[in-house]
């Protein structure tokens, strides 16, 4: 794996090929965030990260494929935690001319009666066998444009819903045109990876001259990645005619109707292939939408991302070719155990240098540790954990050390109030069980994080958790996960083979509200009989499951096979075999 890096061998005449060579891409992939690497700060979590690892694994393969996202110059943000818990955001400083190369192509997009330039600059992805996958990264900050106009790339998730809805439109109409632009006229499918990018319909109908609506939807696929309103964009129509103007406003009046613009309606009406991210999802998807056109294609990870040193070195040793075929991972169930302890002991002291360096804590390397590390959202419950003090104390005293980590978004205040709380229980209750929050949750923390812990916990409400993807990270290291059975988990889980379930058989469609306490109970319950127990008494079985986790979840949950599945299901396009 390599990437082309602009200061050191990106040329002119590199991307001047791209261009050349743009006639043999086939497929656009769209995405509001993308996650590449960890000095590429334009992605917030687990949907850009799954769309770089997606890229990643598209080159690995050589798919024919190019890439559209914005370039956010303040980054998401940079989160920092006061003595008492409390998130503060800071602005992420950082330089894309050091990393990536100006393109010279320009378009512009109209905007509330305005004029906006658009420029990109191109980054490129090499894959295992040299394939070039180039990305091009969209930027408003220009001289020509007005001082508001030019922050309109600057943050990722930032501002109201008119910065968001300007936001699609360049993603979207103006992401379509610098592709032209590019010399890209022969693409066949355009990816929307979740809504963002929907408007790319409403360009397509105004490049073929007339609204041939069949023609459009034959030209795109659609990536649903979520059943929480929250992340169903929906624009009223006062607020797109003043935006995009009354002409682009009418013919999103043909196309949807309504009282406003859903980007996910309008994703699922003009696509010819629609998909969830887990079994479960498509199902809950299609009670939601009301549509049995929604497929799936479950989410993995890019596997030589998310393999520690360590496990690597292990796999190249005894699995070769594991790196283009990560399938071949199912060879797990023959590695020495000697091997796979010293390699997971080792990834463990290096996550616990790391919060000895941040906390001032000092971890034991013999103690059970669980880690806990996602966007911190209510229905992911980072505290559930924590629904009866009394009995957690009972059953971890001693016995279990905690690791959390993770981001709030700026203006969800309750999600805020969960990361205090674990903050003022880790002061509580410390004593007895050794629990930090390492900030600033991000992708190098991440590569730390799921190799080093013992076993992964997730919680989320179901069936709220549409794929998951950190605990597919864990799984390529040996870590068990621990979870509520949604998302993939229920896909992934064999119990006592390669982890647990916390809670009830998954039988919810729709976002009812139950008991919580079942889930609370059971983990507790869980944790006192199966886990801890087999951690400390019966080293052999905990290996046994560490290999069953590696061979049956890290062979399937991982993106070679999810680019495998795009292109039988929806790309009508082959990857080249190495």
């Amino acid at each position: 794996m390599s990437v082309l890096n602009y200061a050191e061998n990106i040329s002119e005449s590199l991307l001047t090929t791209f261009e050349r060579n743009a006639i043999f891409r086939k497929i656009a992939y769209f995405s509001m965030e993308i996650g590449i690497s960890q000095d590429l700060p334009t992605y917030s979590g687990g949907l850009g990260i799954l769309a770089g690892d997606i890229l990643k694994s598209a080159a690995d393969l050589g798919v024919p494929l190019a890439a559209v996202t914005l370039l956010y110059r303040k980054g998401y943000f940079r989160q920092e935690l006061t003595e008492e818990g409390d998130q503060v955001e800071r602005p992420v400083e950082w330089e894309p001319e050091k990393l990536m190369s100006r393109l010279d192509n320009r378009v512009s997009v109209e905007l509330e009666g305005r004029t906006v330039q658009v420029r990109a600059w191109g980054y490129v992805y090499v894959g295992h066998s040299g394939f070039p996958l180039p990305i091009y990264f969209l930027d408003t900050d220009l001289e020509a444009n007005s001082p508001g106009d030019r922050s309109l790339t600057w943050e990722l998730y930032g501002g109201d819903n008119r910065y968001r809805l300007c936001q699609e439109m360049i993603l979207g109409v103006a992401g379509l045109r610098i592709l032209r632009d590019l010399g890209y006229n022969n693409i066949k499918t355009f990816h929307l990876n979740e809504g963002h990018a929907g408007f790319i319909s409403l360009e397509l109908t105004r490049e073929l001259g007339y609204e041939d609506f069949d023609k459009v939807r034959d030209e795109v696929i659609f990536t649903t990645h979520t059943p929480v309103p929250a992340g169903h964009d929906y624009f009223p129509y006062d607020l797109i005619n003043s935006v995009v103007g009354e002409s682009n406003s009418n013919r999103l009046r043909r196309m949807l109707g309504g009282g406003g613009v859903s980007m996910t309606e309008l994703g699922l009406n003009f696509s010819r292939y629609v998909n969830a991210v887990s079994k479960k999802h498509a199902e809950v998807s299609r009670k939601m939408f009301g549509t049995e056109k929604v497929d799936y294609v479950t989410n993995g990870v890019h596997s030589t991302t998310w393999t520690c040193p360590g496990f690597a070195r292990l796999y190249d040793k005894y699995i070769p070719a594991w790196r283009n075929d990560p399938s071949r991972l199912i060879q797990a169930l023959q590695l020495p155990d000697e091997d796979i302890w010293k390699a997971h002991q080792a990834a463990k002291m290096r996550l616990f240098a790391r919060v000895l360096e941040e906390t001032g804590e000092e971890f034991d390397a013999d103690v059970l540790t669980i880690g806990f590390a996602r966007r911190a959202a209510t229905y992911k419950r980072a505290d559930l954990l924590f629904s009866d003090v009394r009995r957690l104390l009972d059953v971890c005293s001693g016995q279990v050390q905690f690791i959390f980590a993770g981001k709030a978004h700026p203006h969800d205040k309750p999600a805020k109030e969960i990361i205090k709380r674990i903050f003022d229980l880790a002061k509580e209750i410390g004593a007895a069980i050794p629990i930090v929050f390492l900030e600033n949750y991000n992708m190098e923390l991440a590569q730390v994080l799921t190799a080093g812990v013992d076993v992964w916990l997730n919680t989320p409400i179901r069936p709220r958790e549409a794929s998951g993807t950190s605990g597919m990270k864990c799984v390529h290291n040996g870590v068990m996960n621990f979870s509520v059975l949604d998302g993939w988990w229920i896909e992934g889980w064999i119990e006592d083979v390669t982890g647990w379930s916390i809670g009830p058989a998954p039988h919810e469609a729709d976002l009812i509200e139950y008991d919580e306490m079942q889930d609370a109970q059971d983990l507790y319950n869980k944790l006192e009989e199966k886990v801890i127990p087999t951690y400390y008494s019966d080293r052999r079985k905990w290996i046994y499951m560490m290999k069953n986790t590696i061979a049956l979840n890290a062979s399937y949950f991982n993106t070679h096979r999810v680019v495998k599945e795009y292109c039988e299901k929806a790309y009508g396009t082959i990857f080249r075999a190495h």
